[in-house]
C-alpha cells in the first residue's frame, strides 16, 4: 500500500523581507505573531490569512530572535526579544501593536538563547471524549491514540510569582538563565545564583545556555523551574527555592541544546540539538530525575525549535534541513515529514486549540498546516 503523501500547507503567509526567526499564535484569539532577522513583528488574521499590523520593533542590525504570548502575561500582550539586548512588552488591545512598549527591558544579553514564558499545568477541553487516528509516516498504518488526557490543576502561584509576569533569558553571563518581572523590569534571580566574591558561574565549562523553558511543576508549590540546555549538550533542571545547584544535570546530548519543550502536565518533553537526535524525556518531579523516553535519530542533523500540541498528543521539530518533523510524543514514531520551505526552519508553534501548526523559515515565510485536528464531542 503506498503512503499518503504529505499534506500542503494551507496558507502561507508572505510579507517579511528577511529571515522569520520566530512565530506564535495568540492565546485565544485567531491571531499569529511572527518576528523577522530584520526587525519586523508583524501580526496576522489567522482566519483570513492576511496581515493585521506590522512595526519594526528592534534594530534592523540585530533583528528579533524571539516572541512569547500567554495569559501568564495579560490577554493582549505580547513580548518581542532583539538580539540587541532588549525585551520589549506589547498591548495589543486596539487589534493592532500600541505605537510604544509598554516596558522596554535592557537585558545586556546578546545570545541566540530565545526566552522563554512560565508553562503552566492546565486543563484543556481535550480532557475526556477525544478519539485521533493518526498515520504513521513510514508504514502508512493508522494508529490509535487512547480518549482521554490526564486531568491537570492550574497550581496557584505562590509568593515568589504572585503577580508577577515571569520571562527566563540567557544572562549576561552566557551560562547563566536570569529570571525577569517583565511589568516592573525587574531581575528577580539568577540561576545558578552567584555568591558574592564568585568571579565564574558553576555552569560555565557547560558554555552558553542555548535553550530555555521555564514552568511550574506538580511537585513545585508554584514555585518556577527551569529546563536550561547548553553548548555542551548537557541540560540542567533547576528549582527557584534552591537557585544555587540544579535539581539534576543530565546530557542526551553530543551538541550543543538548540530548543526545548516542556508538555502541558509539565512531566516530560523533547529536546532537540546541532546533533541527528530528537530526544522524548521524562520529567520526575518528586525525585527530581530527568531520563530518556525515546530517542529518534534523523537523517540529518540540526533541530531549530520544537513544540508539543497543547494537548500532549503531537509534536513538531523545525530542521535545519528545511523540513517540519510530525511525531506522535506519546509514542514517538513519526507522523509526516512537512515540505515546503526553502531554508532552514526556525520556529514551529501549535495554536492553542491544537487545530493549527505554523512555520517559519530564514525563507520569509510562514506556513499553516492543519494536522490530525482534535476531534470534538457534540
Amino acid at each position: 500500500m503506498s503512503k499518503r503523501p504529505p499534506p500542503d500547507p494551507v496558507a502561507v503567509l508572505r510579507g517579511h523581507r528577511a529571515s522569520v526567526m520566530d512565530v506564535c499564535f495568540h492565546p485565544s484569539k485567531s491571531i499569529l505573531f511572527s518576528g523577522a532577522a530584520d526587525g519586523e513583528l508583524r501580526i496576522w488574521d489567522a482566519v483570513q490569512h492576511r496581515t493585521i499590523s506590522s512595526a519594526l520593533v528592534h534594530s534592523a542590525a540585530h533583528g528579533i530572535i524571539g516572541l512569547a504570548a500567554s495569559p501568564s502575561i495579560g490577554d493582549d500582550k505580547v513580548i518581542s526579544q532583539g538580539k540587541d539586548g532588549t525585551v520589549k512588552y506589547w498591548d495589543i488591545g486596539d487589534g493592532g501593536l500600541s505605537r510604544n512598549p509598554l516596558v522596554s527591558i535592557t537585558t545586556n544579553c546578546y545570545h541566540f538563547c530565545k526566552l522563554s514564558l512560565v508553562n503552566k499545568i492546565t486543563v484543556g477541553p481535550w480532557e475526556t471524549g477525544v478519539s485521533e487516528n493518526y498515520q504513521d509516516a513510514e508504514s502508512g498504518e493508522a494508529t490509535v491514540q487512547g480518549n482521554q488526557m490526564e486531568s491537570f490543576r492550574t497550581l496557584e502561584d505562590t509568593e515568589e510569582v504572585k503577580g508577577r509576569k515571569c520571562i527566563a533569558i540567557s544572562g549576561e553571563q552566557s551560562s547563566v538563565v536570569e529570571l525577569w518581572d517583565v511589568a516592573s523590569a525587574e531581575k528577580i534571580l539568577q540561576l545558578p545564583h552567584l555568591s558574592s566574591g564568585s568571579l565564574d558561574p558553576p555552569t560555565k565549562a557547560r558554555g552558553m545556555c542555548m535553550a530555555l523553558q521555564a514552568f511550574l511543576s506538580p511537585e513545585s508549590q508554584g514555585y518556577l523551574n527551569v529546563l536550561t540546555g547548553y553548548e555542551d549538550g548537557s541540560m540542567a533542571w533547576w528549582d527557584a527555592r534552591n537557585p544555587g545547584v540544579p535539581l539534576t544535570s543530565v546530557k542526551f546530548h553530543a551538541e550543543p541544546v538548540l530548543s526545548l519543550c516542556i508538555d502541558g502536565s509539565c512531566s516530560g518533553g523533547i529536546s532537540g540539538a546541532a546533533d541527528e537526535k530528537l530526544v522524548i524525556f521524562t520529567l520526575d518531579c518528586q525525585l527530581g530525575s530527568a531520563m530518556v523516553k525515546k530517542e529518534i535519530t534523523l537523517e540529518r542533523p540540526g533541530i531549530a525549535g520544537a513544540t508539543i500540541r497543547p494537548d500532549g498528543k503531537i509534536a513538531a521539530i523545525a530542521g535545519w534541513d528545511h523540513r517540519v518533523r510530525v511525531y506522535n510524543y506519546r509514542k514517538g514514531n513519526a507522523l509526516a515529514i512537512l515540505k515546503y520551505h526553502h531554508a532552514t526552519c526556525n520556529a514551529v508553534s501549535f495554536s492553542a486549540n491544537s487545530k493549527l501548526l505554523a512555520s517559519s523559515s530564514e525563507d520569509s515565510t510562514v506556513a499553516m498546516w492543519e494536522l490530525y485536528p482534535p476531534q470534538t464531542v457534540t
